[in-house]
């Protein structure tokens, strides 16, 4: 019964996802790491921050979006909409997430606390930036770039482009995938006023603007690198990336998107490996 439920609540806040803004948040620290010196404990606490805010912010999605998935055919079977969790419990878990990302912040430093509320409030805007404006694929890129500026102030990082390139990467890649993934709904949004990149200029368009994000993705990794002094294996790793980045896009069409599922569960493997060669890049240094 307790496995069950906890199972429950792992995919209320779709916990496996976690592999899209956690890398690049630890990527920051790493990067800030090579000018403060890093502890496991502090390690620790910007995981722990990562997982907490990410929890709050899906439970918010979740119910603020609850009325809209149980309309939406592809979304029907979430956790609210099928009564696997109540509202009330739902608002619950939304809350200990929250309090326990201050709590989190508050071990961290300072300035993390301070800073606490307004990453919140990023991250919740973007659930409800499609009732007002077609932009909302590029505030849920916003929502993630506040990961990698996270660890980089975590661990102590002073002023530096660095943060600001990691953040504009991966909003831009996050916001590139989420455009593709927005087709899906192209008819139900219009259909019940929701607003999206697809519903302002329809599929083609999108799936070029979405594109263009990828190409700007790939660019600001790779000035990072520049801008980092990281060697060979790192840019060796952006163009992995890179390729990945060319194979995703290759599976959907504005003919055809059967494969946008397919191309949405590849970009968890984007994250992993941006993280892994860009570790060995600063240690093999």
């Amino acid at each position: 019964m307790l496995f069950d439920r906890l199972r429950t609540y792992l995919a209320f806040v779709r916990f496996s996802h976690t592999v899209f803004a956690l890398p690049f948040a630890l990527v920051g620290a790493l990067l800030a790491s090579r000018l403060v010196p890093m502890t496991w404990a502090r390690l620790a606490w910007i995981v722990a921050a990562m997982v907490a805010a990410r929890s709050a912010a899906m439970s918010f999605n979740r119910l603020v979006d609850a009325r809209y998935d149980a309309l939406n055919p592809r979304t029907a079977q979430r956790e609210i909409p099928r009564g696997a969790m109540s509202v009330r419990e739902a608002a619950v878990f939304l809350v200990v997430a929250s309090l326990a990302f201050l709590g989190v912040c508050a071990q961290i430093s300072r300035l993390c606390l301070l800073l606490a509320p307004v990453a919140l409030g990023i991250v919740f805007w973007y659930s409800l930036a499609k009732r007002v404006t077609w932009a909302t694929q590029f505030f849920l890129g916003l929502a993630m770039a506040v990961a990698p500026v996270g660890g980089w102030i975590a661990s102590g990082g002073g002023p530096s482009w660095q943060p600001v390139l990691l953040a504009l990467a991966i909003g831009t890649w996050v916001g590139g995938f989420d455009v593709l993934y927005a087709c899906q709904d192209l008819d139900f949004d219009r259909a019940h006023g929701l607003r999206s990149i697809p519903v302002r200029f329809g599929v083609p368009k999108s799936i070029s603007i979405s594109r263009g994000l990828h190409v700007l993705t790939i660019a600001s990794l790779a000035a990072l690198g520049i801008v980092a002094g990281l060697g060979a294996v790192y840019h060796g790793g952006v163009a992995l990336v890179a390729a990945l980045l060319v194979f995703e896009q290759s599976l959907v069409s504005a003919t055809d998107l059967s494969q946008v599922k397919r191309a949405f569960d590849m970009n968890g493997w984007v994250g992993l490996l941006y993280l892994a060669t860009t570790g060995l890049s600063i240690y093999v240094s």
